[in-house]
């Protein structure tokens, strides 16, 4: 818990950094995809979820997720994510993320908290499809305990997204 509450403070300065550079400049734009990293996903028929991701401004943006299955036995994942751009290069924006959700999978619903570092990048000459990848941990008490694991996602997992 001490590690929890030292990395705590860490995260409001990081989303307050300015970060300048060339780089995609995802501002005003919608992206429409999935993300595939809550907790239900580790659980049997694990549900991947559709997401909404918006740019605030050149640095700052959040994503919106919801997973859903009513298979036997039901699951489902919702939650939001927020971005702060650290470096920002031409086809890649590495970023701190921050995010919240509620999970449920296997008779249990609970809440999970993530956090960590990533990296969205664009193929040259597709300027509108990124492709996530992240680091980082997680909290969630999905199981019944409070439970800490790290976080590494490709981009299988961590989304992909068509940016309007």
């Amino acid at each position: 818990m001490k590690l929890f509450s030292r990395f705590a403070w860490l995260a409001p300065v990081l989303l307050m950094l300015p970060a300048a550079a060339q780089a995609r400049d995802l501002q005003g734009r919608l992206g429409l995809g999935y993300n595939s990293e809550f907790a239900n996903m580790r659980v049997s028929d694990g549900a991947p979820a559709v997401s909404v991701k918006y740019a605030f401004t050149r640095d700052v943006g959040a994503e919106a997720i919801l997973g859903l299955s009513t298979a036997s036995p039901s699951n489902s994942a919702t939650g939001v994510k927020f971005f702060k751009n650290l470096f920002l290069e031409t086809d890649l924006n590495f970023y701190f993320m921050l995010g919240a959700g509620v999970v449920s999978g296997n008779s249990h619903t609970g809440a999970e908290f993530l956090g960590g570092f990533g990296a969205e990048f664009f193929i040259p000459g597709v300027q509108s499809l990124g492709f996530s990848m992240e680091t980082g941990a997680t909290f969630d008490n999905l199981s019944g305990s409070y439970g800490l694991r790290t976080l590494g996602l490709s981009f299988l997992n961590a989304g992909m997204h068509f940016y309007f």
